[in-house]
């Protein structure tokens, strides 16, 4: 295929499209799209990458203006299951480094190696730069989390609690910078590269450390009973800003009720060593320490301070210069952002919203351009397609950024100038027979959970099939995430948008559910009370679902089946216990089920005499939020799915599990991936869970099998 130029989204209108059909495709075929991910820009020019994962073959592509034809940088052609990350390209565009190996989306573990293939010697997390003209990798050696100096030549990482660096070009081994106390870690270099700000993490402090050269003693930015992290300098290098969270201690906070979660803002002056609060949080539960993607984000553009807060209900981003008294409000309306860039000229931030002209865009994402001086918003990718993660190219004349629509699997695609044009990029990987015009565009609705507050759900179905049709709640992970009304900005959840439409494309009804506790829409959506292992309150909006279904005509409320991986899999056994009247079948892919699992000493058994106040009261409130506790109730037949290399859910979850449903001899299958991960980084791991899942699904719910 070559490249393509079309107009901004409305392509996707195109009746032809929304009226296509399912035809006849393979799980395999639906889910053969290469994903693009970690698109990325030099500071300078014209050239931009992204890496590229094509059937399990992760690889780095560049491609440079005007015309962005993309060209294969790196030539990985196994599917190892070795993960590219931390990835750049320097500032003279000359170079892009990165990280290969490890599971960086894990919550332990991340830079331990990978080894899914079993080999008995598995491949070590290394890192590596690549001439951006082409050519051989060369091995920088060990390390994590790469940075590339301002000059080009340096590369900065860090490495047994330390920072170190290496030339860029590999001419010799990395050495240590330091060899201080604590973990040192997230080095940022200043605007001309002669000091770096990075952060000491000490226990229950943290500070941040200014390093200006092997003979000169670190300077500590205002130390003090702090956890401090996330520096960024000022355009003149001289001063910098930074997050303050309050130390570890103090008095013990209820465990099950939500509490504040005080931080600020401080700028320190290199010069004069003093600092000074910035801003200051609203001391409310929205003013909270933000959990949305990127976290406070925080830059500092040529004149302002940008960062993002969830006060005023939504994840925000608000500009303030210092000696200003107030934050003044950037992206003003009830939608959240993510993916936050500045331009390179610091006039502009780019993000993706859920926000736009069209009532269902709150299920979509789009590219807002928001200007810092005057807080003008203008969004730059209108229509019913997707897009995400924005960048401007070093030179100021183009925007590229990932897109997507219903029906088509996720591009890098590249903005022209003036807005009008796009260019998608990556034609030639896409497989000649993917069947995008056999895909499902599916529709967005809303029900009510029983408590009243809106569900909103994506619902695949084929219209050419009459009932009565077996139908699946889809239950999606996280729990702070929102699937969309199209492809997906994470692979994870994009493999679960195949999943459902080859579903569909087999005469299931399938309701993708944004439960609470998921983004997108609002602050008290996403930080409900008695939720999680305080109470499982979102647990009945995945009855509500069920329920909704089997009230639709031309459903067989009999056949409703349920599935979900991580914390879906934890809620797809909630359901299988506490409702197989309802769920006549399930699939539970490495989900949590014994909420008091890793738990207990830390609540029962402190390492202080002084305890919550209602410590007593929550063992039993986590158990019962537990889907272990109703095994007793569990009637339905499942499939447990795990990798036991597993570094999100551990594996003894499953384990546990599937034990009690031996001994209350509840029908289950079992499926284990020994040495692969949660995000199955083997692609051919990931074709058999899905294929055990479709076909697990198919034998318990449709009829004549």
């Amino acid at each position: 295929m070559s490249q393509r130029f079309f107009l901004t989204g409305y392509l996707f209108l195109l009746p032809a499209l929304i009226l296509a059909q399912a035809a006849s495709f393979t799980l395999e075929q639906v889910r053969s799209y290469p994903f693009p991910s970690a698109l990325t820009s030099a500071t300078t020019g014209e050239r931009i990458a992204w890496i590229f994962a094509e059937a399990g073959q992760r690889n780095i592509y560049v491609a440079e203006g005007p015309d962005f034809k993309a060209r294969r940088l790196t030539n990985y052609t196994e599917d190892d299951g070795q993960e590219i990350t931390s990835m750049s390209i320097s500032a003279d565009g000359q170079w892009v480094v990165y990280l290969r190996g490890g599971e960086h989306g894990s919550n332990w573990d991340d830079e331990r190696t990978m080894n899914p293939l079993s080999t008995p010697f598995p491949a070590k997390v290394r890192m590596y730069s690549v001439p951006f003209a082409g050519g051989a990798p060369i091995d920088l050696g060990d390390g994590a989390n790469p940075v590339i100096h301002p000059d080009s030549k340096q590369v900065t990482y860090e490495k047994s609690g330390q920072i170190w660096q290496v030339p860029i070009d590999g001419s010799e081994e990395g050495k240590a910078m330091m060899a201080l106390r604590g973990r040192n870690h997230s080095p940022v270099w200043s605007p001309d590269g002669s000091k770096m700000a990075f952060v000491s993490s000490r226990g229950d402090l943290a500070y941040i450390g200014i390093y200006s050269g092997a003979g000169q003693p670190v300077v500590w930015a205002d130390p003090d009973f702090n956890r401090d992290y996330g520096p960024r300098w000022a355009p003149d290098g001289n001063r910098l800003v930074f997050v303050r969270r309050p130390g570890g201690g103090g008095k013990p906070n209820p465990i099950l009720e939500a509490t504040h979660s005080p931080w600020e803002l401080r700028v320190f002056d290199v010069l004069t060593q003093k600092s000074e609060r910035l801003w200051k949080a609203p001391e409310t539960l929205a003013g909270s320490h933000p959990r949305s993607q990127g976290g406070t984000n925080l830059h500092w553009t040529e004149e302002y301070i940008v960062f993002l807060s969830y006060h005023d209900g939504w994840p925000h981003m608000y500009a303030i210069q210092p000696g200003d008294e107030q934050a003044r409000l950037l992206t003003e309306g009830p939608f959240m952002v993510e993916h936050i860039t500045a331009t390179p000229d610091g006039r502009q931030l780019l993000c993706s919203a859920n926000t736009g002209r069209d009532p269902l865009d709150v299920d979509r994402r789009h590219i807002l351009e928001v200007d810092i001086a005057t807080g003008e918003q203008r969004i730059l990718t209108p229509g019913s397609g997707l897009q995400w993660t924005p960048v401007r190219t070093g030179n100021g004349e183009y925007t590229a950024f990932i897109s997507a629509s219903a029906m088509r699997p996720p591009q890098p695609t590249v903005m022209k100038p003036g807005g009008v044009n796009w260019a998608v990029l990556g034609d030639e990987q896409m497989p000649d027979d993917y069947p995008v015009d056999a895909l499902i565009v599916p529709q967005q609705v809303t029900f009510e959970a029983p408590d009243g507050l809106t569900i909103h759900a994506t619902k695949f179905e084929r219209k050419d099939i009459s009932g009565p049709k077996p139908a699946v709640v889809y239950i999606h992970g996280g729990p702070p995430r929102q699937m969309l009304l199209g492809w997906h900005y994470s692979s994870y959840y994009s493999n679960a948008y195949a999943v459902n439409q080859y579903l569909a494309s087999q005469g299931f009804v399938v309701l993708s559910v944004n439960y609470r506790l998921g983004i997108g829409y609002g602050f008290d959506f996403q930080n409900p009370p008695n939720a999680g292992w305080r109470g499982a309150a979102e647990y009945q909006d995945i009855v509500a679902a069920g329920e909704w279904l089997a009230e639709q005509p031309g459903i067989d409320a009999g056949r409703i089946g349920v599935y979900g991986g991580s914390y879906g899999g934890y809620l797809t056994a909630m359901a299988l216990g506490r409702d197989s009247r309802l769920f006549a079948a399930g699939v539970d892919i490495h989900g949590v089920h014994d909420r008091t699992m890793g738990r207990m000493d830390n609540w029962t058994v402190p390492a202080k005499y002084e305890t919550a106040p209602d410590v007593g009261r929550v063992p039993a409130i986590a158990w019962d939020s537990s889907p272990a506790s109703w095994v007793d109730y569990w009637t339905s037949p499942v499939l447990i799915i795990h990798g036991d290399d597993d570094r999100n859910v551990n594996v003894d979850h499953s384990t546990d599990l599937v034990q009690r449903l031996r001994a209350k001899e509840v029908p289950h299958e079992t499926l284990l991936i020994v040495d692969d991960s949660h995000h199955w980084m083997r692609y051919a791991n990931q074709l058999r869970v899905n294929a055990a899942t479709v076909d697990f699904l198919r034998k318990h719910l449709q009829k004549n099998r």
